[in-house]
């Protein structure tokens, strides 16, 4: 008697190739616009089975977040108790270039998770921030190494929130080293040193639409995107629902609509304070001020920005990333001129890496705007670079 067809067996990591999918789904398309049915189908099932694993979306998030930083905790359990700083930093930086296509879960952790989930979340990554801490003041014992320690991570974690291509063992010695060198930083040192530059006046909403750009972002950086309501948006600024319509189609044109101008206005300091300038250095140095002067001016929308423009219609999107491309172009341009053994995809790498530091400094610092502050974060990014 011929024997029938084998049946399917069910894969023993069927659980684990679901966060995988999901991790990936969710970084590339954002929480909310990520479907259980394409990460059903990233792993060959259907969604019915995937709900066999998790009872929704949100538990399966949660799980893609907590199993992306326990790898990082795992990671640096093995490395010795008296190991150095760049031995902690290489494994921190081996596990984030690994699940580089999974890492972007982070940028809507906090905003997505319930209190009690992003309490236990923060805790373990506390340990993965204290452990950098730890040894970064040991090597180099001066004040700050908490900020030192996120920044050098947000420079790590950079890689997962872009697509540059490049092979992995030259992106993870590129990382760890940009990381190393803003561990090992001393941010007060550059205060008395810091650059003064000029923004662009915030646009005085003088029109209606206008007015509806300047209380949206508000709104959407409190309640996150998907939970603010176009009514909620027209009772703002003393509109009826119906009325938003004659001006914007829906809530996420208002919300691209604001990251075009912010993006016009960062265009407009970045021409306006590198005038003059030749000397690629000086070039960098007005950039790097003139960046985290709007990143502390406009943090708002940056938060928003960082955690939606992913959802959003490619339509939408398109001339926001067209606009990121020209803006880390003038960056690139510089840093190859200033250090000739970059080539143009390290370079972009190591911006990428700068911003990254701004980012987590200044959400460390809770964006609250000094000089002080925004003296030790441009440092802090000029380390990461390597000048």
């Amino acid at each position: 008697m011929t024997a029938g067809p084998a049946a399917a067996v069910r894969p023993r990591n069927r659980r684990q190739l679901i966060v995988e999918a999901g991790a990936t789904v969710f970084s590339e398309r954002g929480y909310h616009a990520a479907s259980m049915e394409e990460i059903a189908a990233g792993v060959g099932i259907t969604a019915a089975a995937l709900y066999r694993h998790f009872p929704n979306k949100y538990a399966l998030f949660a799980e893609c977040a907590n199993v992306m930083v326990d790898r990082l905790v795992a990671a640096l359990g093995e490395v010795p108790p008296g190991a150095a700083l760049a031995e902690v930093l290489a494994a921190v930086t081996r596990v984030t270039v690994a699940h580089r296509t999974a890492g972007g879960v982070y940028r809507w952790e906090a905003r997505y998770l319930n209190r009690e989930d992003r309490r236990v979340l923060k805790g373990k990554f506390a340990q993965v921030v204290d452990r950098v801490a730890e040894v970064a003041r040991r090597e180099h014992p001066w004040p700050d190494e908490h900020l030192r320690a996120v920044a050098a991570l947000g420079a790590i974690g950079s890689i997962t929130m872009h697509h540059n291509s490049i092979a992995r063992r030259r992106v993870e010695d590129l990382l760890r080293a940009s990381a190393l060198r803003v561990a090992a930083a001393d941010p007060a040192a550059a205060v008395a040193d810091a650059r003064v530059v000029e923004l662009p006046a915030r646009p005085q909403p003088r029109t209606r639409r206008s007015e509806i750009l300047a209380a949206a972002i508000p709104l959407f950086e409190r309640d996150g995107f998907t939970a603010v309501t176009n009514g909620m948006i027209a009772d703002a600024v003393g509109l009826a629902p119906s009325g938003l319509y004659r001006y914007f189609p829906g809530k996420a044109d208002i919300l691209a609509a604001a990251c075009l101008q912010a993006a016009g206005l960062l265009a407009q300091a970045v021409e306006h304070n590198l005038r003059g300038v030749t000397d690629p250095h000086d070039a960098l140095t007005a950039l790097t001020a003139t960046y985290v002067a709007y990143s502390f001016e406009h943090n708002a929308l940056t938060s928003v920005a960082d955690a939606e423009i992913v959802g959003l219609p490619a339509g939408l999107r398109r001339p926001l990333v067209v606009a990121q491309r020209e803006h880390i172009a003038v960056w690139e341009q510089y840093l190859r001129q200033a250090r000739p053994d970059l080539d143009a995809r390290q370079a972009r790498v190591l911006v990428h890496a700068g911003f990254g530091v701004v980012v987590e400094a200044g959400r460390r610092l809770r964006w609250r705007t000094s000089p002080e502050h925004r003296a030790a974060v441009a440092a802090l990014l000029v380390s990461a670079l390597g000048l």
